[in-house]
């Protein structure tokens, strides 16, 4: 495949969601649009995959949960794609018991908090809590779609100085631990701030109440919600979205610079060079100063280790009195008490793999079985995503796939310390015989889908907002560059981060009102 022209309205580098986002929302207002991809398939980090031979089930291979994706999206660009709700929030194995969280039933949750508390005061704190986080919620996620609003702007909008103090001003710890008395109550909160972000409760920069902020704004009510039929669900549907409304996708076709005044713009990629009105950048801010050619950055760094799992049947708790299928149906906690992520991410700080990696499990057959095949799905199989937290890419780059195996057999170790059985009891095996076991670390996702450091949001996320007011279309929306003709378009603008399409949508926006 080679560009239809030499000149586009708009070129976009990189055909990840953001970048198929943008796309389709150009083509349909008639603009001429051109999307340039490296990988011989679109979707970056949002695909779908069979990693195993001969198993029949279709991962979310790399994210994995969908929750900022607004709904005007879906239905401006008229997609076939759907979530479904997780009614089960969160289950955290302690001891021979734990801790769950019902969204369906209050009095399930009030008296799971009771047991392991014992009292209702953190229950109590855990619904006052969230209230006020759900109220801000409903007042921000709509803002991500709309011109940035300055922090005056967005404080007014939230109207709880108390909670503007809380998450825009403060260390989170000091909220946790002022809110909340139990370790594991704690902990359970904290985890939201700490998702592919290497940071503690304490951090003065707030990087840790940045992270948070976003993963409870999400759809106006802090929701992670399962995609059905895989992540690679939507990425088809905008692909075919895109190229129904008129703009051009060339798969295969790295980009290796781009060339402008301000006022021309060109791309030069593996097919030639094409000229652009603008050029949307569906990559992280370090790679767009290489294509450039400026002075790159400071390299961003990835986080977490990502482990793809597929089970012949979900495993036996230590706890008896919770069923796996709720256990498994939402967040699987591990090693993620408040004390023991501090702790992990100190021995992290210092250079090693935490002796008990904290790490998060997820089940999305539970809702979503038609990733499975008929068969399987009939057989009682299952997958499970799991996130390891706390594993900065600084501890795989000596010998990456050394310390991967060792993270990846301390996590896995930690989880069989909650389970009744070991987890490699109920692996399946693939067609080699091997166990269906796949393990990505943050050298592996630089390496197979372009993150630099392998970090999940291209960079340190930013506060949905603005110091001062904006100045232009692309200040306006969050996308700017430095360049009036090249924008952010992904995860690397103000709003972008998680499977949202919010940055492709405002570099959209931004070409359009200039």
């Amino acid at each position: 495949m080679t560009p239809t022209r030499s000149s586009y309205d708009v070129v976009i580098v990189g055909g990840g969601h953001n970048g198929l986002v943008a796309a389709a929302y150009l083509a349909r207002a008639g603009r001429s649009v051109l999307v340039l991809e490296q990988e011989p398939t679109t979707g970056g980090a949002a695909v779908s995959a069979r990693p195993f031979p001969g198993v029949e089930a279709r991962l979310s291979r790399y994210s994995y949960l969908v929750s900022l994706l607004p709904r005007e999206i879906i239905r401006d660009l008229g997609l076939r794609f759907e979530v479904r709700r997780r009614r089960i929030s969160s289950y955290t194995p302690v001891g021979a018991g734990g801790l769950l969280v019902d969204t369906g039933s209050d009095e399930r949750t009030r008296a799971s908090f009771a047991r392991l508390t014992g009292s209702d005061r953190d229950h109590r704190a855990w619904q006052r809590f969230y209230a006020s986080t759900g109220r801000m919620a409903e007042r921000v996620f709509p803002t991500l779609t709309q011109p940035l609003p300055t922090r005056a702007e967005l404080a007014r909008r939230i109207d709880d100085p108390a909670l503007w103090e809380a998450i825009f001003e403060r260390p989170l710890g000091e909220t946790i631990e002022a809110t909340f008395t139990d370790d594991t109550v704690r902990g359970v909160v904290l985890t939201d701030a700490l998702i592919g972000t290497f940071t503690h409760a304490h951090d003065p920069s707030l990087l840790q109440n940045r992270c948070f902020l976003y993963h409870v704004i999400g759809g106006g009510t802090g929701d992670w919600d399962v995609p059905i039929g895989g992540m690679g669900a939507l990425t088809d549907a905008l692909a075919s979205a895109a190229r129904s409304a008129g703009a051009e996708i060339v798969t295969g076709c790295a980009v290796s610079a781009i060339e402008t005044d301000d006022t021309a713009t060109e791309v030069r990629h593996e097919r030639g060079v094409t000229g652009a009105g603008h050029v949307l950048v569906n990559a992280a801010p370090y790679v767009l100063s290489r294509l450039l050619g400026e002075s790159e950055p400071v390299k961003p760094e990835g986080a977490q280790l990502k482990v793809n799992m597929v089970l012949t049947r979900l495993p036996r708790l230590r706890d008896t009195g919770v069923d796996p299928r709720d256990a498994f149906a939402g967040t699987f906690h591990i090693a993620e008490s408040y004390t023991q992520l501090e702790q992990a991410y100190r021995e992290a700080a210092a250079g090693r793999i935490p002796a008990a990696p904290p790490s998060e499990i997820y089940c999305h057959t539970l809702t979503d079985p038609s990733i499975l095949s008929p068969d399987a799905a009939a057989a009682g199989m299952h997958t499970l995503t799991l996130f390891g937290l706390h594993t900065p890419a600084r501890l795989f780059a000596d010998d990456p796939e050394r310390a991967k195996d060792a993270a990846a057999k301390a996590t896995l170790a930690q989880l069989d310390t909650v389970l009744a059985e070991p987890i490699a009891d109920c692996l399946a095996l693939d067609a080699t015989g091997k166990p269906c076991l796949e393990v990505k670390s943050p050298v592996d996702l630089e390496r197979d889908i372009g993150l630099p450091g392998g970090h999940i949001f291209h960079r340190d996320l930013a506060f949905p907002c603005a110091d001062r007011e904006p100045d232009g279309p692309a200040g306006r929306w969050g996308v700017g560059t430095g360049h009036k003709t090249v924008f952010l378009c992904g995860a690397g603008a103000v709003r972008g981060g998680g499977v949202s399409g919010i940055g492709g949508h405002n570099a959209a926006m931004a070409v359009l009102e200039s």
